[in-house]
């Protein structure tokens, strides 16, 4: 009898270590001397096996755009799904991971809040606002602010928002985070490296998260080569587009953590 292989994610997933790093950037994104912190290893063994997990294809790593010596490192949950479910059906076929059944308007007492964070509260945030509303269909609220807001949405932002999703925020406009002084929030996601330094606490029940976006409507942040008008702003569509479909999957994935926890009123 010939045994087949273990497989890559089995391999990756079941030194303790990197099952810790996993299991700490399953929550947010996280600097290197942030998770050396949390699973208490010294930091040349975190990097080597950080190393591992962006070699296997599980983590990925982008530059902070607050301190350009620091990077962030994020869990690709997709991936991660992937690969457990072909884990699953090696074993046997009966063992393939179904998806998550649609969550229960029961989950919870009352609906859990969220507020998202950038700087000027006009490209992620609002975004991100949008897209959890969208999906969580009543069963979580969601604001956003920022700590230095523009004056209007990101006309990118609206468009994406519109043409892939659906959904109108032409109407929406920024707001500074001082304004929800005094709210209460379950989760306050940050999705810039700067407004994460500045965010203001709200309370020890909030939870806070990161996630490492960069800023699609920063000058040459997908540039592709080429100059003109044309050119940068088909490097801008683009930008937007995947910034957007970034956001999704990471609100898609944080739904079910939203509403499988009691959230007392």
């Amino acid at each position: 009898m010939v045994s087949s292989p273990t497989p890559a994610f089995v391999r990756l997933a079941a030194h303790p270590i990197r099952w810790r790093l996993l299991t700490e950037l399953a929550t947010g994104d996280h600097r290197v001397r942030e998770l050396v912190d949390l699973v208490a290893e010294p930091q040349n063994l975190v990097s080597y096996h950080l190393r591992e997990l962006r070699r296997g294809g599980l983590v990925t790593a982008r530059r902070s755009t607050f301190d350009a010596r620091d990077s962030y490192y994020h869990l690709d949950l997709e991936r991660c799904a992937a690969a457990l479910a072909d884990t699953g059906a090696l074993l046997h076929p009966a063992l393939r991971l179904s998806p998550l059944p649609p969550p229960s308007s029961a989950a919870s007492v009352r609906p859990p809040v969220v507020l998202f964070a950038c700087t000027g509260n006009s490209a992620r945030s609002p975004i991100a606002e949008a897209l959890l509303r969208h999906h969580a269909a009543g069963l979580a609220e969601a604001a956003s602010a920022g700590s230095h807001p523009r004056e209007r949405l990101h006309p990118d932002a609206v468009r994406v928002l519109r043409e892939r999703h659906g959904i109108d925020v032409s109407d929406q406009r920024p707001r500074h985070l001082d304004s929800l002084a005094g709210r209460r929030f379950d989760y306050v996601i940050s999705l810039c490296d700067k407004v994460r330094e500045v965010c203001p606490s709200f309370g020890p029940r909030s939870r806070t998260v990161h996630w490492s976006i960069p800023d699609p409507a920063a000058p040459g942040s997908s540039a592709s080569g080429g100059s003109g008008a044309g050119r940068d702003e088909e490097a801008r569509h683009l930008a937007f587009d995947r910034v957007v479909a970034e956001i999704d999957i990471r609100i898609r994935h944080l739904l079910p953590v939203l509403t499988s926890q009691e959230v007392s009123s």
